[in-house]
């Protein structure tokens, strides 16, 4: 429609050689007078602005190519309602894994399995809700995003369902890491990136770019308050009913967020006509190749720390394991905070790539420093920064992510291709943290310094995605 018709006014009012600036005006169309008209009478070079909406294009003389951005709502009940969809999401999809430190501590400590191997359950659970997210990306851009939803959720309260089963009395170690790993680290992993990806991309078409970081950060939110939830349905519930019956309850919980979640969710564009789950014209971006790196070593990190602060507290400041599992809450608990402020800040003052940049750089200090924490004060202190700093990251990188992505129809695959690499980065972290704190006989101090490097190495990246999008300009919001 909007090609027939541009074509067929550009025929009509084409500006002739001897066209003066005072006549390239047109009631639609207003021609540039800067333009050189011989030029434009060569190669038909125009631009056009209406005041319902401004669409750049050039049309030659042998082709027609046109740009329509698509009208977003930028608000109202049912697109808040896919925020909160989204905010839903993330507490199960990212609560489940940062979970994992709380039955990392109970595997090891209680039923006696070796940390090596128990690290590898939580690693490849957290792999594949990264790697899974190009399916379910491309799926959501396909239009199957209740789909996807329902399998995914389907998938986590199984697996957690059977989860609680293999940690019952009876069962051989053997037998019961390979349930334990099949159905908490697998089924479970696999549903949470099916579940994921779905609602990013929903709430990616109900906001325009000037808002859609602020949006997914809020949206992002949610992980925090996963972090706290579940991880306090363990260590609550536990010394009352026994571990099994506690993640029984974690389950239910993740039953009634997946229904209000399915109820609520309403996507709004058509299905993406054609293309496949992997766009492979993003990797000819230089910002896009670079946040692909950043993201990568961002994720290398980023889950020892999960992981392992209720393993350090216990074993090197001799901490009981409760305490021990409530720093893992204060983490959580103060990261919280950190999303809403970086929502705050990248929306009003530095944007979210410039966020990322600031976040990541404090990040790596904080991990650095860990290597001087060894008082029960010092861990206490130590997990309000490493809350901030991790909230801040982790809460804005949707948003960082999604400002580098123009077409929102492609949004789901492309964000879902990040993730994806990044998984293997985040299937291998925490073992190797594991191996180095083996090597050295069960101290931490290289798995510390090796953390705060990769994040530091995220940062350089970051700032590199920075300087490839607006140059060296440094007061500049983006």
């Amino acid at each position: 429609m909007w090609s027939r018709t541009v074509k067929s006014s550009l025929e009509e009012n084409k500006p002739s050689e001897n066209t003066t600036d005072q006549e390239l005006q047109h009631p639609y169309f207003h021609f540039s007078p800067s333009i050189n008209h011989s030029i434009i009478s060569s190669k038909e070079w125009c631009s056009l602005s209406s005041s319902t909406s401004a669409i750049s294009f050039s049309v030659s003389s042998n082709t027609e190519v046109i740009e329509d951005q698509p009208d977003f709502p930028d608000g109202g009940p049912w697109a808040w309602a896919q925020v909160l969809v989204a905010f839903l999401v993330h507490m199960v999809a990212w609560g489940y894994p940062a979970t994992f430190g709380v039955y990392q501590l109970h595997y090891v400590d209680t039923l006696g399995l070796p940390s090596s191997p128990v690290s590898w359950i939580g690693s490849t659970q957290t792999f594949l809700t990264l790697a899974t997210c190009t399916l379910s990306g491309g799926l959501a851009d396909a239009g199957k995003i209740r789909t996807a939803m329902f399998s995914g959720f389907v998938m986590v309260v199984l697996g957690t369902f059977i989860t609680s089963l293999c940690v019952e009395d009876g069962i051989s170690d053997n037998v019961r890491h390979w349930m334990i790993f099949l159905a908490q680290g697998i089924l479970t992993g696999f549903g949470l990136g099916m579940c994921f990806m779905p609602p990013l991309a929903v709430v990616n078409s109900y906001f325009s770019k000037e808002k859609r970081s602020i949006t997914l950060a809020l949206s992002a939110a949610g992980t925090g308050v996963g972090s706290i939830l579940f991880p306090a349905i363990i260590r609550k519930l536990t010394p009352q009913i026994g571990f099994a019956w506690a993640v029984r309850c974690q389950a239910f919980v993740a039953l009634a967020i997946s229904v209000i979640a399915l109820a609520l969710v309403r996507p709004r564009l058509d299905p993406r006509q054609g293309g496949h789950f992997v766009d492979w014209k993003a990797f000819k971006e230089t910002p896009y190749r670079l946040f692909v790196v950043g993201a990568g070593l961002f994720f290398f990190a980023i889950f020892f720390v999960f992981f392992y602060i209720s393993t350090y507290a216990h074993n090197i400041v001799h901490f009981p394991t409760t305490s021990s599992i409530d720093l893992l809450l204060i983490v959580n608990g103060v990261s919280v905070i950190a999303r809403s402020l970086v929502v705050y800040i990248a929306d009003r003052h530095i944007g979210p790539i410039n966020t990322i940049c600031i976040s990541t750089c404090v990040l790596s200090c904080t991990l650095f420093s860990w290597m001087a924490v060894q008082s029960r004060a010092g861990m206490y202190v130590f997990s309000a920064f490493l809350g901030l700093s991790t909230g801040a990251a982790q809460g804005i990188y949707n948003g960082a992510m999604s400002s580098l992505i123009k077409d929102p129809h492609r949004f789901g695959t492309r964000l879902g291709m990040v993730n994806t690499i990044a998984a293997f980065a985040a299937l291998g972290g925490p073992p190797a943290a594991g191996a180095i704190i083996g090597h050295e006989g069960g101290k931490f101090k290289g798995a510390q310094v090796w953390a705060g490097s990769m994040v530091l190495g995220a940062c350089v990246m970051f700032v590199a995605v920075r300087f490839s999008v607006v140059g060296r300009k440094l007061k500049v919001k983006v």
